[in-house]
């Protein structure tokens, strides 16, 4: 009886064999990428998100927005023609977690920053079938009723500096100001206007 027939009729050992594999090539894959400036280093110009953007992105998380948009444009000419510039590792060196998502019920927004104005996202999110008759995208009008009560905002960016998200003392210090009187809409727009914009900026 060869060796294959032997790891192919004991299954303990077929399952174990199976994982050395599996783990032999996820790790050949993952471990060169944490040594590759390209990976691990921000692109040009790139800036923490402020509070009133980070509270917007928790938002968007809680909303679930991520459940029909993805933020990642691939290098394929059909996505970047529609979307703009493929996505790359280090726009997003930031983020915690990441938002990248598979799932595309809604368009890709990753370059959405500063394509439309303030006051279209506002209406849009209120109700998108007055901008887009035939969106299949909940409405969300609450968001600009709720006044944004963040009170751990302080906490997270200094949780996100251990992380290595490069906060200064002054941007902590007035992170509570910065989001004093606004709606939860105005967070949402102000994380929704800052996705992408680095790189489009940088071209």
């Amino acid at each position: 009886m060869s060796l294959q027939d032997k790891a192919e009729t004991k299954v303990g050992v077929l399952i174990v064999l199976s994982l050395v594999v599996v783990l032999w090539g996820g790790l050949a894959q993952i471990v060169p990428l944490f040594f590759q400036n390209s990976t691990t280093e921000p692109v040009e110009g790139l800036r923490p998100y402020t509070a009133l953007q980070l509270s917007g992105r928790d938002i968007y998380i809680r909303e679930g927005c991520v459940g029909c948009h993805s933020q990642m444009i691939r290098p394929f000419r059909a996505e970047t023609e529609r979307y703009g510039h493929y996505s790359v590792a280090g726009e997003f060196v930031y983020d915690r977690p990441f938002l990248w998502g598979s799932k595309r019920t809604g368009p890709d927004l990753h370059r959405v920053g500063d394509r439309y104005s303030d006051e279209w996202h506002r209406a849009h999110l209120i109700n998108p079938r007055d901008l887009v008759p035939e969106s299949i995208m909940p409405s969300y009008p609450w968001l600009d009723e709720n006044k944004l009560d963040d009170d751990s905002i302080q906490a997270k960016m200094r949780t996100l500096i251990s992380l290595g998200v490069p906060y200064t003392e002054d941007d902590v210090a007035n992170a509570t100001a910065a989001i004093k009187d606004k709606t939860e809409m105005d967070a949402v727009i102000a994380y929704l206007q800052s996705l992408g914009v680095q790189l489009k900026v940088r071209r």
